[in-house]
Order: C-alpha cells, then sequence, then structure tokens
C-alpha cells in the first residue's frame, strides 16, 4: 500500500500502468483502519495486476474535493486515469474483493 498526496496523486494513480484502488482516509476514522488489513490482503492477492493506495484527506484536500469524496471511508478504482467503482463507507469484505477482481482482470496483465 502507498501512501499518495494531493502533489503525487498524478503519478501514483493517475498514470499507473495498473488499476489503482484509492482509499480515502483519515488517521481518525476507525472504519478506514478497519478495511485497510482487507486492501493490503487484496493488493498482494493481485500483485502486479493493481495497486492499493491511501490518501489522507486532512493532510491533502485537494484530490478528495475532486472526486467529490464527502464521507470515510471512501474508495475509488482507478483505471486508465479515470475514476470508475466507488465504494462508500465501511463494507463487507467480500464487496472490496469483487471490486478489486474487476479491476484486476481488466488490467490486461
Amino acid at each position: 500500500m502507498i501512501d499518495t498526496t494531493d502533489g503525487t496523486f498524478a503519478g501514483d494513480v493517475l498514470e499507473s500502468d495498473v488499476p489503482v484502488v484509492v482509499e480515502f482516509t483519515a488517521p481518525w476514522c476507525r472504519p478506514c483502519r478497519a478495511i485497510e488489513p482487507w486492501l493490503q490482503e487484496l493488493e498482494r492477492r493481485h500483485e502486479g495486476r493493481l495497486v492499493v493506495a491511501r490518501l489522507d484527506i486532512d493532510a491533502n484536500l485537494a484530490v478528495p474535493g475532486r472526486y467529490g469524496v464527502l464521507s470515510l471511508p471512501t474508495v475509488i478504482v482507478f483505471a486508465d486515469g479515470e475514476p470508475g467503482e466507488t465504494i462508500h463507507g465501511a463494507q463487507p469484505r467480500r464487496r472490496y474483493e469483487e471490486a478489486a477482481a474487476r479491476a484486476a482482470a481488466g488490467s490486461g496483465t
């Protein structure tokens, strides 16, 4: 899992050769901390076919504003520089697994 910022988001996410699952999070967000191990596991399971990144919304205001992030956690799957599937709030583990599998399958690698 990489930490991305307003300054590195374009390179880390939008210009990535593989889909990127971005978790919009904050240090005080307990549901965010609860899903992070699941997201890290998904990245390991789909190694080379997708990347997982997290963005701290308290320290980075521009990117969350650009993508309309209003609640935490919000997870957005980016592919080819475009936002796709969005998951709002803490959801069952299966929901993240399905989104990651769809993204990894579409990566073409």
